[in-house]
This record gives C-alpha cells, structure tokens and sequence, in this order.
C-alpha cells in the first residue's frame, strides 16, 4: 500500500494566529531600535553672561565662612576674565544671578573648588561696554559625535560627549544651535552615517525636521590610556552637508573624574571656533539645502552642463550637415517634383519622423513645411530621442506627398494613411 505525502497547509485560525504573531514580532524589533533610556534634553537657554572653570582654593575662619570667600573670590575672577572695570564687591554682587559648583571640596577652615559664574547680561552690558551679542547665526543642527574604542556614536546611547552638549549654557552664544535631545526617532535619523551623506535632498528632509538651516558636527575622539588612567581627548570641527573641516584642538583628562569637565571646557572651545567661522562668512547656510531656490547637487549640476554642452555640439553639426545638403541642392539640377493640380483639394496627413536630437526635430520640421505643396505642418507628438508625429496639410495626394519628401532629401516609408520619414 502507497501512502502520499500531502503538502503541509495551516487552518484558517492557525494562519491567522501566525500572522499575529509575525506582526507583532516585526513590530518589536521596530520598536527595539528606538527603546532604552537614550536621550538628554538640553537645558534651556538664557541671554546671561556664563563663565565656567574658575578655580579657588581659600581658607576661613569656619567651613561656612571659607566658602563665602570662595565665592567671593569666584566672581572677582571670572569678572577680571570679562575684563570688566574695578567696582566694588557690592556692585560685582549685584551682577550676579547665579553660582554653578562644577565640584568643591570643603574641609572645617578651607574651601577648594571649581566654580561657574553667571552675569546678568542687561546689568553687566553697559559696564563692559557690550550689550548685544552682534548678529547671530541661522539655526544650526548640532549633531555631536563620539569616536571611542573604534566606535561612532551619536544617540545610540547616552554618552558623555552628549551630555556636554546638553548642559552647554547656549543663550550667550552667537551660533543658534538647535540640540536634539537623542530621544526617539532622533537616533535613527541623526547617525554617524548621516554625516558621510551628500544627497542634499535627504539632508533637507532631516533639517526639516528639526527646523534648521544647515548642520555643524563636533567631533570627540577619546582615547583612554588604561582603565582609571588619563583620557586624551582629539577634537575636530566640522560643519555642512560636504561634512567641511573648520579647526581641530586636543585636551587631556587626567582620570575619568574628569572626563566630564574636560568635554564641559571642549564645548566652550568648540563654540570659540564656530563663532569665529560665522564671523569668517563661512557658516552661512549652504545654498543647495534651500529648496526655494531649487538649486541641483554639485555632481547633478556639472552633469546637466555637460549634456547642455552635448546637444549644443549635436546642434551644431546638425546645422552643419543642413547647410551642405542645400548647398548640393543649389549646384545640382534635381528632378523636378510631381506637383500637384492647382484645383486638387487641401488635405491632411500624419507624417511620423525620426528626432533623435532637437536639431534634428527642427531641420525636419523646417524641411517638410518647405515642400512644395505643403500648406501647413503641425507637431502633434514630440518624443525627443525617438519618433514625432506631426500632422501636414498638402494639396494633393498622399503619393504626391511623398514624392514631394523625397525630393527634399527624405526617405519615405507608405504605411496605410500615413507616412514615415528619415535622412
């Protein structure tokens, strides 16, 4: 007894089930690449005056009393770094809205550490003779990369190079940055890939997306030397769809204690060399990335001139294969053409001609509306690289016609009602 095999076929409810679950499977591995605890919201931004890095190192009576002399000391500091007038510690405190403690150390009579000082930019602007900020730039997307251990990161994860950016007081800056917080879709979008891509389309759709004008890229390669030892850090700035080199500084974090103090001080060079870049003319946005004026990528654009520069010379000796042909015609004695009776009745026909190029669409055109007998001749189809139609109006037959043709130099095809011309 023979047994066959049947092919192997799922219930309609088992199918169904199956595709359940593929659906949600698909959607999973989706949603496994935008999960995790990936983003940094950048803090908000002010118009105050910030200068960060201030060391002091200063002994009181108490705890208490070493660190209002530390503070104290603090703004004297930062506001000789402004290069602000001799005032008062009175008026200096009343400049003063905030103190940032990026680390301190307090000991029962010492007080050591590393400050930020904060001015209020409408009160500190008239006595450092500056109360604007001069123009500032177009939106700029900032799209900070990590180079680690052999590996670009951008927003896959939350990195400390990331962080810096985030915490970066901008409102003083010239350079309006526009910081994505890494969150969601924005790993997707904004990778280290991104950055090597030269569609100007795609990047358009991007900045779109984020409002922006143009991109500005800040480089960290960190390198550490050995677990718990020094951390050398090769930043590079770059800027615009062509990815362009702008300026490149390197630090050196002594342990990764100081890592992030090391990117706090990278930032600030980094909006150093940008804001010298917008005063240089070069941050303007890239013209290719504004869609109102619909200008083509580099490559597109040499591409198009080169065909422009192609079917000129086409033209060209289009034109000069013409004016010999009827410089033959003049010095020769052609055959006269059947012409057609005077009484014989005006009619039209579809004549198909061969148009390789659009100088030969007009000789053609020209040529056949030169034929005696011809009264009229309209393009009715236009297939530049291929055949057009044009429809003749001829007073006489269609075999007068295309005896007519031949006589200009055509070659004539007969095709029930219409004709089919070439050279």
């Amino acid at each position: 007894m023979s047994h066959s095999l049947s092919p192997f076929r799922l219930s309609r409810p088992t199918f169904v089930a199956a595709a359940i679950l593929a659906l949600f499977a698909g959607g999973a591995v989706l949603w496994a690449q935008v999960e995790g605890d990936r983003g940094i919201a950048p803090i908000a931004s002010s118009g105050d005056i910030d200068i960060t890095g201030i060391e002091v190192d200063v002994r009181g009576d108490n705890a208490e009393d070493a660190r209002e002399k530390g503070w104290r000391e603090a703004q004297r500091k930062a506001w000789e770094k402004l290069g602000g007038p001799s005032i008062s510690d009175g008026q200096l405190q009343g400049l003063v809205v905030a103190v940032v403690i990026e680390q301190e150390n307090i000991g029962p009579r010492r007080y050591i550490a590393r400050l930020g000082i904060t001015f209020d930019r409408a009160r500190a602007g008239a006595l450092l003779g500056a109360s604007g900020r001069g123009p500032g730039s177009a939106p700029m997307l900032l799209v900070p990369v990590t180079r680690s251990a052999g590996v670009y990161t951008v927003y896959e994860t939350r990195n400390p190079w990331q962080r810096a950016w985030a915490e970066y007081q901008a409102g003083a800056s010239r350079i309006n940055y526009v910081r994505p917080s890494g969150a969601g879709g924005d790993s997707l979008l904004l990778s280290f890939g991104q950055t090597g891509r030269r569609s100007r389309l795609w990047w358009r759709n991007i900045l779109d997306q984020f409002s922006a004008a143009d991109v500005l890229v800040p480089v960290a390669h960190l390198e550490h030397q050995w677990p718990g030892g020094p951390i050398e850090g090769t930043f590079t700035a770059r800027y615009g769809p062509d990815n362009t080199y702008l300026d490149q500084f390197t630090l050196r974090a002594e342990n990764p204690e100081q890592l992030q103090p090391m990117l706090a001080q990278a930032v600030q060079r980094f909006n150093t060399i940008f804001e010298r870049a917008l005063a240089d003319g070069k941050l303007k946005p890239d013209p290719t990335l504004d869609l109102g004026t619909v200008e083509a990528e580099p490559a597109l654009q040499r591409l198009i001139e080169m065909g422009r520069a192609a079917l000129a010379r086409d033209r060209a000796a289009a034109a000069a294969r013409d004016a010999a042909a009827e410089a033959a015609e003049d010095s020769s004695t052609p055959a006269p053409a059947p012409q057609p009776a005077e009484t014989a009745q005006a009619a039209s026909y579809a004549v198909q001609f061969a148009t390789p190029d659009a100088g030969a669409f007009d000789a053609s055109l020209s040529a056949v509306r030169a034929a005696p007998g011809v009264r009229g001749a309209a393009v009715t189809s236009t297939a530049i690289g291929g055949s057009s139609v044009m429809s003749v109006t001829f007073a006489g037959s269609q075999e007068q016609l295309a005896a007519a043709l031949r006589a200009r130099g055509f070659t004539v095809r007969q095709s029930g009602n219409s004709l089919a011309i070439s050279r």
